[in-house]
């Protein structure tokens, strides 16, 4: 069965849309800088430019949510747009998130140590669930809504979740992928774990020493053939492999060979019924921490004999957590639609034990067939996604 891409919406910190997106991508323009604001100061990160009231009125968007919500709110509409609820179209929404409504609560904690006046019925929006509930209020969905939870794999996985529906004939069509904003909460605790650079991360060079957090949301409409043929929607894609895998090594840490990257890639290959040479270019997980970039270059040197050109987003937009895997899987999308092969910033030297250097500049090619988008999230949580030209 073939599951389309009817759809793709992303909010980051390099623009608020596809198109400002994709201009910050071609200009060679990060969105991570120095933050001053309160919960992030003296960190470089990913920020949207914006405040949840600003990004509202900008919108219309009425709904008293968490930032997280909101995101995906906006992101989610997005890509929506054009798609009409019908009863005779089981819809769902999957969308993946790690810290909720985490900057909510720390918001009323705030007033509380004050001793404010606040309203304790605010905490529900902690939860990672409430801000599902709220993208799908927004969106009219109500046939199926489903929070994902598994770190940096979220949305990916919320995205795998979505397919798997479709193909076993529960759902017709599916709204996935992730939302996440930055926290005090998650800023402080990438910084325990030192992991966390001070500088511009550096995806995949030899002095890397950690990672940029960022915020944003990014989602796809998944569609079964028979959802398009009533819809009329043209599709934009295939989602044509998926596979998620563990590699049960550490709590924090992926293997250093990468074995459960390797499984994954493998496995979605072969539900994809590709072999590695047909692979274009992989958007990947590329975090720049020591621990996952030398790992994920073992697992594509050990797959690859020739290295098809790969790069990391996160070096435009920070670590989105939850996030990342949709908002990759939409820049992967908008690969195979334009024949785009984006950048790795902030390169100068190859990790010595594998000696891969990343794709550097901004390629515009004729066709792009096969794209693959790696999430690695903590505990060995490993989840490739393959998007293919129709």
């Amino acid at each position: 069965m073939n599951i389309y891409i009817t759809g793709y919406g992303l909010i980051s910190s390099i623009g608020k849309n596809i198109d400002e997106s994709l201009s910050s991508l071609k200009n060679y323009s990060s969105g991570i800088e120095e933050s001053n604001l309160k919960t992030t100061k003296g960190f470089k990160v990913g920020a949207i430019k914006a405040t949840n009231d600003e990004l509202k009125k900008e919108f219309n968007i009425k709904t008293d949510c968490s930032r997280t919500a909101l995101l995906g709110i906006i992101a989610s509409k997005q890509a929506f747009y054009g798609h009409n609820i019908s009863k005779n179209i089981r819809t769902g929404l999957i969308s993946g998130t790690s810290v909720g409504g985490m900057d909510t609560s720390e918001f009323e904690y705030k007033k509380y140590l004050e001793s404010e006046k606040h309203d304790i019925n605010i905490y529900q929006q902690h939860s990672s669930g409430i801000s599902s509930e709220q993208i799908a209020f927004e969106l009219g969905i109500s046939d199926f809504i489903n929070t994902i939870s598994t770190a940096c794999s979220s949305a990916a996985n919320a995205i795998i979740m979505g397919a798997r529906m479709i193909e076993n004939g529960f759902l017709d069509r599916v709204i996935v992928g992730g939302t996440d904003s930055l926290t005090k909460f998650t800023t402080s605790g990438f910084k325990s774990l030192m992991i966390f650079d001070e500088e511009f991360c550096k995806p995949f060079d030899k002095s890397r020493k950690g990672l940029n957090l960022g915020e944003g949301a990014g989602y796809i409409v998944l569609e079964s053939e028979q959802s398009i043929s009533s819809t009329k929607k043209e599709p934009l894609a295939l989602l044509s492999g998926w596979s998620n895998a563990s590699d049960s090594f550490h709590q924090t840490a992926s293997s250093p060979e990468g074995f459960g990257a390797q499984l994954s890639m493998l496995e979605a290959l072969n539900k994809a019924k590709l072999k590695p040479e047909n692979i274009d270019y992989i958007n990947a997980h590329g975090t720049a921490t020591p621990n996952n970039d030398l790992s994920e270059s073992y697992a594509i040197k050990k797959i690859f004999k020739s290295t098809p050109p790969f790069s990391s987003t996160k070096s435009y937009t920070g670590h989105t957590l939850a996030a990342s895997g949709g908002i990759e899987a939409v820049l992967s999308t908008l690969s195979i639609q334009h024949g785009y092969i984006y950048p790795n910033l902030n390169f100068k030297n190859p990790i010595e034990e594998t000696e891969l250097t990343p794709n550097l500049k901004f390629i515009k090619k004729n066709k792009i067939n096969h794209v693959l988008s790696n999430s690695f999230g903590f505990g060995g949580n490993n989840s490739t996604l393959i998007i293919s030209s129709i």
